[in-house]
């Protein structure tokens, strides 16, 4: 055997992983790698947004049982985007450089604890925004500048590593910088509310577009692994749905603590589950990573429109811990406004899904636009079904059907529709 192979398996010296985590250069991955995955440290660093995601929800659930729907939407898409920015900041950028040595670790904890930081902020977020005054999002701007450090730090070591995407990335500190400046100005100028948003939608819009510049620089942009980076998005879609079930279990326990265990508990436990299992199966029917590969321009539309799906997703996990406050009998909302705050962030998802499907594949396909009709007009049935008199279990019951529409539809007619577009797309 040889000196450079491994007596375990062959493999050439040069292609083992190291075994230490000592400081390395950040060339970049290369995107085409064979087998790339999630790394434990990014699952690791996922598990923040558990928590950010789950006191967001509370908060808005806490708005939403009091009747303040519109306090609650604007507070929660407001932190959703909050939530889901930190996160797309860190895992395009370690799709491209994570070199797993001592500095990227380190500077991934600081990011973490950033993540922490912001979801302590998130109630005085809501309570903010719910009294009407000023926007108070100190302690969410004092999480991002915490990330952005650590940020700021990793992209200028790309610049110094890649010289050949050195225009880039520092691109990217510029933006994330000026943009960091923002807000840290909105929280020391006290706004009115309605100024205070505005000036906000200016700094999203300035946070949005800094990924489109930089990645359209004349040197390239980034070298992000497609097949990663889907699985990234899909790992944290299942993070989402973990509040679907969290929810689940807080209508569980209050029926069970108002009536014990009965039929309307067996029928949330059964409807909560399943709903979260349709959306997960509906949202794994997108083939996002084959045409990712393919065609890596579409990943901004395919990225950005991940907001609405995630959104909505926690949304929905934050409308039965609505249905959880009604059915304890302390809600200041009926059984009906209850139904509608699970059934319009699955309206609004399944709208999200159908138009990222779209534009991912650059089709409109006519089944697929029955299969999203169909579920549709399951939602409604939902909810005329509870104005009628039937119990929120069967309200659930009924709801979980919608995405099974589109499930059933994909796996008897649809999939072979998908291969059409496919073969089609990828033979452009």
């Amino acid at each position: 055997m040889s000196e450079h192979q491994t007596q375990e398996t062959g493999a050439p010296a040069s292609d083992r992983p190291p075994l230490d985590h000592r400081l390395r250069r950040m060339t970049g991955r290369d995107p085409n790698e064979a087998h790339r995955s999630a790394t434990p440290l990014e699952l690791f660093f996922d598990l923040t947004f558990v928590v950010a995601f789950s006191q967001a929800g509370s908060q808005a659930a806490h708005l939403l049982e009091l009747g303040h729907w519109i306090a609650a939407i604007v507070a929660f898409a407001f932190a959703a985007f909050a939530i889901w920015w930190a996160w797309i900041n860190y895992s395009w950028l370690a799709s491209a450089y994570d070199n797993d040595d001592i500095f990227f670790r380190v500077a991934t904890m600081v990011q973490m604890l950033g993540v922490l930081v912001l979801a302590l902020g998130l109630p005085a977020l809501f309570h903010s925004i719910d009294e009407g005054h000023s926007l108070d999002n100190t302690v969410g701007v004092a999480g991002y500048v915490v990330m952005r450090v650590a940020t700021i730090a990793l992209w200028l070591r790309a610049a110094r590593h890649d010289p050949s995407r050195r225009r880039t990335a520092l691109t990217y500190v510029l933006f994330v910088s000026l943009a960091q400046v923002g807000w840290v100005m909105l929280i020391l100028v006290e706004l009115p509310l309605s100024l205070g948003l505005a000036f906000t939608a200016l700094l999203i819009l300035l946070e949005l577009a800094g990924p489109y510049v930089a990645e359209h620089v004349r040197e390239g942009g980034t070298p992000w692994h497609a097949h990663h980076i889907a699985e990234r998005y899909g790992l944290f879609v299942i993070i989402t749905l973990g509040e679907i079930i969290l929810g689940s279990i807080l209508a569980i326990s209050a029926v069970v603590e108002e009536q014990g265990w009965s039929a309307e508990a067996v029928l949330l436990a059964f409807g909560g589950t399943a709903l979260a299992f349709g959306l997960w199966w509906s949202y794994f029917i997108m083939p996002s990573a084959k045409v990712l590969t393919r065609f890596r321009e579409r990943g901004f539309v395919w990225g950005y429109g991940h907001y609405v799906i995630l959104a909505s997703l926690a949304a929905t996990g934050a409308g039965l811990h609505v249905a959880a406050y009604e059915i304890e009998g302390v809600a200041h909302i009926d059984m009906q406004q209850a139904l509608l705050a699970v059934v319009i962030p699955v309206a609004i998802f399944m709208v999200a899904l159908f138009t990222v499907y779209s534009l991912l594949l650059r089709e409109f396909d006519r089944f697929h636009v029955w299969l999203f009709l169909g579920s549709m007009l399951v939602l409604a049935l939902a909810v005329v079904a509870v104005m009628g008199g039937a119990s929120f279990g069967v309200g659930i019951l009924i709801t979980a059907a919608s995405p099974f529409v589109v499930v059933v539809g994909y796996e008897t007619v649809g999939h072979r529709h998908q291969a059409v577009a496919l073969e089609r797309a990828l033979a452009a």
